[in-house]
């Protein structure tokens, strides 16, 4: 098993990931009935793009030998209704200036390429800007 989530109430669930203890709270967005005072699950579904995206990149970059400490990913999610989802993440990086060209396409093409961008449905409009400004 992978993680257990239990129904705490009022909108809320508790999140534990099975294999490290570590846990989370999601909560119903302001939009949605809920209180919005933690991520929403569809927070998390578009969070973890960009996650995925870093993770990928770092497991590269390793082999490259090419220190991505620091990037970061400012995440919009996008919500339509009828029905009620996704319908468009943009993720905006900022990563390291010294990278050279070479490895900034491979790089690119492995955060494009990672197991979460592949797993979502293919209407949802992912805008992606690679800033290469730290």
């Amino acid at each position: 098993m992978t993680s257990k989530v239990i129904y705490t109430g009022g909108l809320r669930n508790s999140c534990e990931h099975m294999a490290s203890g570590a846990t989370f709270t999601t909560d119903a967005p302001v939009d949605n009935n809920g209180l919005g005072q933690a991520f929403s699950p569809t927070d998390t579904v578009a969070t973890g793009l960009a996650s995925c995206m870093l993770t990928m990149m770092g497991i590269k970059a390793n082999g490259l030998n090419i220190d991505l400490k620091n990037s970061t990913a400012e995440v919009t999610k996008h919500m339509a209704a009828n029905p009620r989802r996704i319908s468009k993440i943009e993720v905006n990086l900022h990563l390291p200036s010294g990278v050279s060209e070479k490895d900034r396409k491979i790089l690119v093409h492995t955060a494009n390429t990672c197991p979460v961008h592949y797993s979502l449905h293919p209407d949802i409009e992912k805008v992606i800007t690679y800033n290469w400004d730290l």
